[in-house]
C-alpha cells in the first residue's frame, strides 16, 4: 500500500448502464477536491457541510458539465476509513463514469486506490480488528446465507473478540511476571499463578472449539460436499437433475453413461452443498471405467454425506451390494443415506429392509420426496451447527496462528505444573500473546498486510 496521506479514488459500485454508480474518495482534501468540481442546489459548498450528509448539485470540469450528481459527505474520523471520505453518486453510464474518474485523476490530487485500500485505511486508523477487515473480503464473496451470517458475526468481533479479552489478561500476566522478574532477589510473588492457570484452561479449550470448527467453515465456503454413488441406472444423474431442477447431467437408458464425476452447487436453507455425481458402480473390464469408479470412490471418501442410489426395480439385493461394496472402498456406514428410486408409489419400498441405514423412498425422474430429501441432507450434514451465535472458524491464517498458539499454551502449562522459572514462563507467555495478537492485527507486518488485502476488489 501507499502512503496513507493520499487521496485515493475508486469506482465503489457499478450496477450497469442506466443505473447508479458510485466513485468514493477517502484523504485529507477529498472533501476540497470534490469542493472544486461540484456546485450544489443549495450554493452552500460542501467544504462547509457537515459530516453524514447529502446534496444535490452538478459536477462541472472547466466548465464543462460532466453530470448531475449526489454527493454524500463523511468527516473524519466518522467515516469506513476514519479519514474524509466523499461518495459520488453518478449515472450508469460507463462514458459517465470514466468521465467523471478521469476529471478527478487528472488534476493530479488524487489517484486510484489499490484493492482493498479503503478497508486497510480503516484498519490502520483503528476503524476494525485484522480479523472484521478479512470478514469484508468474506462478505463479500459470500454465496449463501450461511457464509453471509457468519462473516457478519466476524465483522462485528465475533471470536476475534473473546480471544483479544483474553489475550490482554495474559498480557497482564506477563507483566506481572516480569515484575517479578527485576525483583528476583527478593523472593516476592506479583502474579496469581492459580488465576494463570485457570485462564489457560478457559483459552486452551476457546481454541480448541474453533480449530474444531475449521472444517465445518471452510465447507460452508467450498460447498458441502455430497457424493451421488450406485450401480449403473440407479438414477443417480437423474437425482443430480432433480435436485438442481435443470438437466445438468446426461441421461440414458445405456448403463455405464457416466465415465467421469460430475459437480454444481445447490443452496439449501440457506448452505452451500456441491453435488458430486458418479459413475455407476459394478464389475467391469473396461478399463476407462474401472477408472470412473475408482474416482467414485474417492469422492465419496471425502464427502460429508453419501447419497446411496439404489433402483428398487433392479433384480440385484441391494443390501448386500451396499455392505459388498464398502468393504472394498472403506466407506464410513455413518456418513451413507440410502435413496429407494423409482418408487412411483407409497408401496413400491416397503419390501426393503429400512432398519440397517438410514433411507428415504423416491422417484426421482416424478420429483417425488425430492424436497423432504434436501431437508434430510441438511440435518444429516449440518445438525443446527449454523446459526448467528456460532464461533465459527473460516480463514485458514486464522486456524495457523491457533494451532501454534495452542502448542504453546501445552507449554506454559507444563512449566506452570514444573514451577519453572520465570524467564521460562514469560518467554511462552509472549509466544501465545504474539500468535493471538497476529489475528486481531495488534501484531503485524508489511508483508502479511500485503497478502491480506491485495484479495480485496477494487474499491473496498
Amino acid at each position: 500500500m501507499k502512503g496513507p496521506n493520499d487521496t485515493i479514488v475508486a469506482l465503489a459500485t457499478a450496477q450497469g448502464s442506466g443505473a447508479i454508480a458510485v466513485l468514493r474518495l477517502s484523504g485529507e482534501h477529498a472533501i476540497n477536491l470534490v469542493d472544486s468540481f461540484f456546485k450544489p442546489r443549495s450554493k452552500t459548498p460542501i467544504s462547509a457541510a457537515d459530516s453524514h450528509t447529502i446534496h444535490l448539485g452538478d459536477l462541472y470540469e472547466a466548465g464543462r458539465l460532466l453530470d448531475e450528481v449526489l454527493v454524500s459527505v463523511f468527516r473524519a474520523p466518522r467515516s469506513y476509513t476514519g479519514e474524509n471520505v466523499v461518495e459520488i453518486s453518478c449515472h450508469g453510464s460507463v462514458y459517465i463514469q470514466q468521465l467523471v474518474l478521469n476529471a478527478l485523476t487528472n488534476t493530479g490530487k488524487c489517484r486510484l486506490a489499490e484493492p482493498g485500500e479503503f478497508t486497510f485505511r480503516a484498519f490502520m486508523n483503528g476503524k476494525m480488528k485484522l480479523s472484521q477487515a478479512e470478514a469484508v473480503s468474506d462478505l463479500i464473496a459470500s454465496e449463501s446465507a450461511a457464509e453471509h451470517r457468519i462473516a457478519l458475526q466476524h465483522m462485528r468481533g465475533g471470536f476475534a473478540q473473546n480471544l483479544n479479552e483474553i489475550r490482554e489478561q495474559l498480557i497482564h500476566f506477563a507483566a506481572l511476571i516480569e515484575l517479578e522478574l527485576d525483583f528476583s532477589g527478593e523472593d516476592v510473588e506479583f502474579a496469581d499463578y492459580s488465576a494463570l492457570k485457570k485462564l489457560v484452561v478457559e483459552l486452551k479449550q476457546t481454541i480448541k472449539s474453533l480449530l474444531d470448527s475449521f472444517t465445518l467453515g471452510n465447507v460452508i465456503k467450498q460447498g458441502v460436499p455430497i457424493a451421488i454413488i450406485g450401480a449403473p441406472n440407479a438414477g443417480k444423474s437423474t437425482l443430480l437433475n432433480a435436485l438442481l431442477n435443470e438437466e445438468r447431467a446426461l441421461v440414458s437408458a445405456e448403463a455405464g453413461t457416466t465415465r467421469d464425476t460430475v459437480e454444481d452447487f445447490l443452496t439449501i436453507e440457506g448452505i452451500r452443498f456441491r453435488f458430486i455425481d458418479t459413475a455407476g458402480i459394478r464389475e467391469t473390464s473396461n478399463q476407462v471405467e474401472m477408472m470412473g469408479i475408482a474416482r467414485s470412490f474417492e469422492r465419496a471418501k471425502e464427502a460429508h454425506l453419501v447419497l446411496y442410489v439404489i433402483d428398487t426395480k433392479s433384480a440385484v439385493k441391494p443390501l448386500d451390494e451396499l455392505k459388498n461394496q464398502l468393504a472394498k472402498s472403506g466407506l464410513s456406514e455413518t456418513n451413507i443415506l440410502i435413496i429407494w428410486n423409482k418408487c412411483d408409489s407409497e408401496g413400491d419400498a416397503l419390501a426393503f429392509n429400512f432398519d440397517e441405514f438410514e433411507s428415504i423412498a423416491i422417484s426421482a425422474k416424478k420429483r417425488r420426496n425430492i424436497e423432504d430429501l434436501k431437508a434430510r441432507i441438511v440435518s444429516r450434514t449440518l445438525q443446527g451447527a449454523v446459526n448467528e451465535q456460532s464461533g465459527i472458524l473460516t480463514n485458514s491464517r486464522h486456524y495457523q496462528l491457533l494451532q501454534a498458539a495452542l502448542k504453546e499454551l501445552y507449554v506454559v502449562e507444563e512449566e506452570l505444573e514444573r514451577g519453572s522459572s520465570q524467564d521460562l514462563l514469560a518467554i511462552s507467555l509472549k509466544g501465545v500473546i504474539q500468535h493471538l495478537g497476529e489475528i486481531s492485527g495488534s501484531v503485524t507486518n508489511d508483508d502479511i498486510l500485503g497478502s491480506i488485502f491485495s484479495s480485496f476488489c477494487i474499491g473496498k
